[in-house]
């Protein structure tokens, strides 16, 4: 079923090209995205039911013009047009001696053009009750199967984006769903107390919670299996990463090192190693709205700039990076479409979309019993990364061991693992044929300014400092 287009921002394209029209008259470069973002967020537990609007709920406009710099001004509404006009006019004459680092006018080529998506279940044709009762049904099943089970949250959250961008040269349109939900099962043993998580996410609809209902008996068994964890001795080992784990490597490895407005502060190493060796020749790895449909896909950025699919890392030699349109317009490359912002309040920086290893042509089961001593690490909890020295930290919820080619019953939890970033990817010995990616998650810059991602990859098999 389509998406329609949010009504809010279609009857107000009227007023943005007012807007555009007068202010042009002062301004060599005028644009204006409007956001309408609305969503819910669902949860049932043992302790009761949660219902609310979800956190990525948003609605207004941002307005950038360029006087030699660019600045921007954000607005809930647009109603007095002549208003608008004058408030930035003035605005801009009581700060004029600001120094900011000085740009060209943004050139554009001429684009007008709408994108949609379509989904199986739009969520407006599903009740909030019958959403609440699929939820209902998951943790009962779930409290069926296991008596050590203590609590079990089943999480669904639906999200309708819609942005409307408009500039001197461009007008463009998209509306898209994307929803996201979590299995996460609480087990005890008299005080050992474990738990774990299912994520799933897509550019769907309410048929996500379908899929969520078929990994209810896994997730309680997983989070079983945890009480029975061993900790691990600390040490350099033979591992194969799960797709998630992947992702997360992915992510932290060259998602952040390579996001290019650090290029211009001078704050990533990445920048130095541009054509240079940091990983296997088995290492492929990609980010764009335009490499997958996960989360993080859509059609243009929050700069008006179309999405691509950016090979970051070719056969292992650093390619290119990823940037927002005044980074690039800065280092005097072409835009990538990675120019997201938190909400229209917020400033736009160059941030990953869909981050991924592409898959080689391994099978799982070889790469197991390629391993004499070793674990398959699977579900990461959080990743940190220093994309200025290339040290990365991930957090791993639990490794299955595996000894003389097979995988035993021991559990290992938790996992860190650490390391420098080319030394894991050099190490990269096979890449299997398998695909995941996940947008369950989001990302912020540092400690703010979050917005949805995706990340996924095949299973891969590496030497990696595990603690």
């Amino acid at each position: 079923m389509k998406v329609e287009f949010s009504n809010f921002l279609e009857s107000s394209r009227e007023k943005i090209h007012e807007l555009i029209d007068k202010l042009s008259t002062h301004f060599d470069y005028v644009s204006v995205l409007g956001t309408d973002k609305n969503g819910t967020f669902f949860l049932v537990n043992a302790n009761g039911v949660e219902i609310h609007d979800s956190a990525w709920t948003e609605r207004g406009f941002v307005v950038r013009v360029h006087d030699g710099n660019y600045r921007e001004f954000s607005f809930n509404e647009l109603k007095d047009i002549e208003e608008i006009e004058k408030t930035i006019v003035e605005s801009l004459k009581l700060n004029s001696k600001m120094e900011i680092s000085s740009y060209p006018v943004i050139e554009e080529e001429e684009i007008k053009e709408d994108f949609s998506t379509d989904v199986e279940i739009l969520p407006e044709s599903v009740s909030a009750q019958k959403k609440i009762e699929k939820l209902s049904r998951m943790k009962d099943v779930a409290f069926k199967i296991s008596n050590k089970l203590k609590n079990f949250n089943a999480i669904y959250e639906e999200v309708q984006s819609n942005k409307m961008f408009i500039s001197n040269k461009k007008e463009l349109s998209q509306a898209y769903v994307w929803t996201q939900g979590y299995l996460q099962p609480i087990v005890a043993e008299g005080n050992n107390i474990k738990d774990t998580y299912e994520s799933f996410s897509g550019l769907k609809g309410v048929e996500l919670l379908d899929e969520m209902d078929e990994k209810v008996p896994k997730v309680v068994e997983d989070a079983e299996a945890l009480l029975g964890a061993k900790r691990l001795e600390p040490g350099e080992y033979d591992v194969i990463c799960s797709p998630d784990v992947t992702g997360v490597i992915a992510h932290e490895a060259f998602g952040h090192g390579v996001e290019m407005d650090m290029f211009v502060k001078g704050r990533a190493k990445a920048a130095e190693y541009m054509n240079k060796r940091v990983g296997s020749d088995l290492v492929t790895m990609h980010d764009g709205a335009a490499a997958a449909k996960e989360v993080s896909s859509y059609f243009f950025d929050d700069e008006g700039t179309l999405g691509t699919d950016t090979v970051v890392i070719e056969n292992g030699i650093l390619k290119r990076g990823l940037s927002d349109l005044l980074s690039a317009m800065k280092l005097g490359t072409k835009p990538t479409g990675n120019g997201k912002r938190q909400s229209f309040e917020r400033k736009a920086y160059a941030r990953m979309t869909n981050t991924f290893l592409s898959p080689g042509k391994d099978k799982l089961s070889d790469m197991i019993s390629s391993i004499k001593k070793g674990y398959l690490l699977e579900k990461y909890g959080s990743g940190m990364e220093d994309p200025k020295n290339w040290g990365i930290q991930i957090m791993i919820t639990y490794a299955r061991e595996i000894e003389n080619g097979k995988l035993t019953k021991k559990i290992i939890s938790p996992i860190v693992m650490t390391g420098y970033v080319p030394d894991l990817l050099k190490s990269i010995s096979m890449v299997s044929d398998d695909f995941k990616l996940s947008g369950s998650g989001a990302c912020g810059k540092g400690y703010k300014e979050f917005v949805k991602v995706s990340a996924g990859g095949p299973y891969i098999k590496a030497k990696a400092r595990l603690g």
